[in-house]
């Protein structure tokens, strides 16, 4: 099995077909087409399902898209360390909505100074969808809004957001979960944390669940609550960047207000990325911001 046919192969993958990959390796079509022949003869398998001019990933090659992606990783690492230059390469990097908007601006601007040989890619999504793509290694790293419980998961603290619940401005004051008894919960899909919390905090008075109605973007839900629709918790630095807003804030509980951000990536697969972005991170920590337990935090054995 040759190193460079696996390139190829992840490539293809990553491109959607030959020709975009052919493109993005600068060959020519006929010699990708050849690379991933002779990977396939070398394994004695069928790593993609061709129909007519599309091709898909087989069973066989999803396993191997796994192990080709972490000895290319491996591989970069190796010479990274190796080379004792600069970090490299891309970094698939999640961030919840909340956190690219009001936390991540000057610290990617930071990195990029820093590390500009690194290029970053930034995918949002819910606390959930975003630890199943580091697991999946569909991302590198994420900042999620909950310690993972998985074990394959590896983590430090970051930063801590404030919660609160924010309503219409003519909204009675909110003090406790059975004063917004009968209103609409303005929230992300399922799969955000801050939504549990919220629905946790409900069932501490017994509340049935409220109305939900579910919105992709933190302007859309401030929006609706400005207007009346309903009720949401949010992130007090979203708010804070968010002047305009006719919303009324409402304080909660502290042991349901204040959650950790936390930095996650798979155990054991720290890439010079990801390393570079711990780095800067613990850098900030020096300064202004929090200090963070530098040491990975792994979930106890059960």
């Amino acid at each position: 099995m040759d190193f460079v046919d696996l390139q190829v192969f992840k490539c293809v993958v990553d491109e959607g077909g030959i020709i975009k990959a052919a493109r993005k390796l600068h060959r020519v079509p006929s010699s990708v087409t050849t690379r991933v022949k002779q990977l396939e003869a070398s394994l004695g398998v069928t790593l993609f399902h061709r129909d007519r001019q599309r091709l898909h990933l087989s069973p066989t090659g999803e396993l191997l898209l796994a192990y080709a992606e972490r000895l290319i990783q491996l591989s970069d690492e190796a010479r990274a360390v190796v080379s004792g230059g600069m970090p490299q390469g891309v970094l698939k990097l999640g961030a919840l909505e909340s956190t690219a908007a009001s936390r991540l601006p000057r610290i990617l601007a930071d990195f990029h100074r820093r590390y500009p040989e690194v290029r970053l890619e930034l995918t949002t999504g819910t606390n959930d969808d975003l630890m199943n793509k580091v697991a999946d290694r569909r991302l590198d790293a994420a900042f999620i809004a909950e310690a993972p419980a998985a074990r394959a998961l590896e983590h430090i603290p970051v930063f801590t957001e404030r919660l609160i619940v924010i309503s219409s401005s003519d909204h009675a004051p909110i003090r406790r979960a059975r004063d917004v008894e009968g209103a609409s919960l303005i929230a992300f899909p399922e799969g955000c944390a801050y939504r549990r919390v919220l629905q946790r905090w409900l069932g501490r008075d017994s509340l049935a669940t409220l109305r939900v109605l579910e919105l992709g973007s933190y302007h859309a839900i401030v929006a609706c609550v400005a207007s009346g629709t309903g009720i949401a918790l949010v992130p007090e630095s979203v708010l804070d960047t968010m002047p305009d807003a006719h919303v009324l804030r409402h304080a909660i509980p502290k042991a349901q207000a204040d959650i950790t951000t936390p930095l996650v990536w798979r155990h054991g697969e720290i890439s010079p990325p990801v390393l570079a972005m711990r780095t800067l991170i613990a850098s900030w920590s020096k300064g202004k911001k929090p200090k963070l337990a530098l040491t990975p935090r792994r979930p106890p054995t059960q």
